[in-house]
């Protein structure tokens, strides 16, 4: 029995299979030895034993069969061969991989629909979606044995966090999210959590009904199998403050509790803390799906509660987990066990600037996507060093830091790294206007004659007597932060291209506050005096 049927029919087995926490440590540092034979394995099943493969025409035209694979991988590792790969053609870009572009190599047109990048072996699945941020949302199958296979990160990184046995919150949508997933991972960690909230109902708000009706049914079938798993509550981003008072009350009964979000949704949480005077000093956040900022987490660690990230995308799982011995929230231990990265440069459509994007290899066969050198829109600093983090002893001894995606660059015909204006958002303006990081937000937009207009969008509630005066922070703020953004400043100034809106900033469906925004869609000129019109009403 194959698919969402196999996999609530083999879901109690799965529950009812507790990891210890030396178990898990145990199934890592085996991966670890095998790490060049497991690479060598999924290639050959997914590749070069898997008709649909992608993959399988640019290995023959670079001229590499499973045999010139093994000499290679035994010859020089996982990474060079990865590498040398990547300059013969075999490699996946960002917006190949997502279906917008077609895969072309040396003149050669490669057929490929997103679901041909599928893992072949899968058979007890349940269907997520990513998250959409950068265009359309895409189907990702996760079955069973990938959820085991994942296990061991999360029960060590729960363990060397502090998160064990201590009230947990979860605040993850239902399916097409991850939500699900993440709880009942928790089941056999032996972690599971008090309360689940989700910002999606599954109503036509971010889910569709079938979603909602999946989820209660795997409830339903946990339950059944023994498993106390709670069930999901709609709690809207509005309502942050139901949070911020269970950890009150967590704190209260056992002295620490743990919160799980986005960041942003996590942000919500201890604002709401604050506004009405709670102490979250006890409460520790574990959260991602967002850069951490400088600016975000001094907010969240403003209200009393530690914070670490983890960085996950949805077609490999989780990636790296901070390390408990940095200083920097954004400072993670990559997952070497199931993972290999190695960098490329990318030029960045429409920007005359060039990235070290990161490109991603899966190296267990239970994953859901079978990635050889694709490209995420991630890209970063990779480093190997020593910090004394219990990661360190499972051979996780490479760092990725200061991630950011290209796709948040923004500019006017000239470069700007979408950082820069990050902090402007996050730190600069709510200095000068009061408010918080969620309050301000830039949405790039094309005018009624094509031009690309930045328009900042300010929450109504903020009192700014002039609408000029956010522009020209923002202008001034630019010409402190380098070349790069002086130029911008100078070429936006002259362009016309800030103008402010008094909106509140929107977030995705999955409640995650992205700084820089684009809107497909032109925005007539009729529009415009109409918005300046409610602003003077107001």
């Amino acid at each position: 029995m194959t698919g969402a049927l196999g996999f609530m029919r083999g879901l109690p087995g799965f529950l009812r299979q507790p990891m210890s926490p030396d178990e898990a440590r145990e199934i890592v540092l085996r991966r670890m030895r095998k790490r060049a034979s497991n690479f060598v394995r999924v290639v050959q099943v997914g590749v070069f034993e898997n008709p649909r493969s992608p993959y399988r025409a640019m290995f023959a035209m670079a001229g590499c069969d499973l045999g010139d694979l093994k000499q290679m991988v035994e010859a020089d590792g996982v990474e060079p061969t990865l590498r040398a790969l990547r300059a013969a053609g075999v490699y996946v870009s960002f917006d190949e991989f997502k279906g917008t572009r077609p895969i072309e190599r040396a003149g050669r047109h490669i057929p490929a629909r997103p679901e041909d990048f599928d893992n072949p072996k899968l058979e007890r699945y349940h269907a997520i979606s990513t998250g959409g941020s950068t265009g359309a949302a895409r189907r990702v199958l996760l079955d069973l044995a990938h959820l085991r296979a994942r296990l061991p990160m999360l029960l060590l990184g729960d363990v060397y966090h502090g998160a064990m046995h201590v009230p947990n919150a979860f605040w993850f949508e239902i399916p097409p999210g991850n939500g699900l997933d993440s709880v009942l991972l928790r089941v056999p960690a032996q972690n599971i959590p008090e309360r689940w909230f989700t910002p999606i109902r599954g109503s036509g708000d971010g889910a569709a009904w079938r979603f909602r009706l999946a989820t209660n049914a795997i409830v339903a079938v946990a339950r059944m199998s023994g498993a106390k798993i709670p069930l999901p509550e709609y709690l809207p981003l509005d309502r942050a403050l139901t949070i911020a008072r269970w950890a009150e009350d967590a704190i209260r009964r056992r002295g620490a509790c743990v919160i799980r979000a986005h960041v942003s949704k996590a942000l919500r949480v201890c604002l709401a803390a604050r506004e009405v005077g709670i102490d979250l000093t006890g409460a520790m956040v574990l959260s991602g799906g967002e850069p951490p900022t400088p600016a975000k987490i001094a907010q969240i660690r403003g209200a009393g509660a530690r914070f670490h990230s983890n960085y996950y995308f949805t077609e490999a799982g989780p990636v790296g987990m901070s390390c408990t011995t940095s200083d920097d929230p954004n400072d993670q231990h990559l997952f070497l066990d199931h993972l290999a990265l190695v960098q490329a440069p990318r030029v960045v459509p429409g920007f005359d600037v060039s990235v070290d994007a990161f490109n991603y290899t899966t190296l267990l066969p239970t994953a859901p996507k079978l990635l050889i050198n694709v490209e995420s829109d991630d890209y970063g600093i990779v480093e190997t060093r020593h910090c004394g983090c219990p990661f360190e002893s499972l051979g996780f001894t490479t760092h990725v830091r200061d991630i950011r995606s290209f796709r948040k660059l923004t500019g006017e015909g000239v470069t700007l790294i979408g950082s820069d204006i990050e902090r402007i958002l996050e730190e600069d303006l709510p200095a000068r206007f009061g408010g918080s990081p969620l309050d301000f937000q830039i949405v790039e937009e094309e005018d009624e004659r094509g031009f690309t207009r930045l328009t900042i969008l300010a929450h109504p509630r903020l009192q700014i007597a002039d609408d000029q005066a956010v522009v020209e922070t923002v202008l001034a703020s630019l010409a402190r932060r380098g070349e790069a953004a002086e130029m911008s400043r100078a070429l936006w100034g002259q362009a016309g291209t800030f103008r402010v809106r008094r909106e509140a900033p929107s977030a995705t469906a999955r409640g995650k506050h992205l700084p820089l925004r684009v809107v497909k869609r032109p925005v007539s000129g009729d529009e415009l005096p109409a918005a300046r019109r409610e602003r003077v009403a107001r």
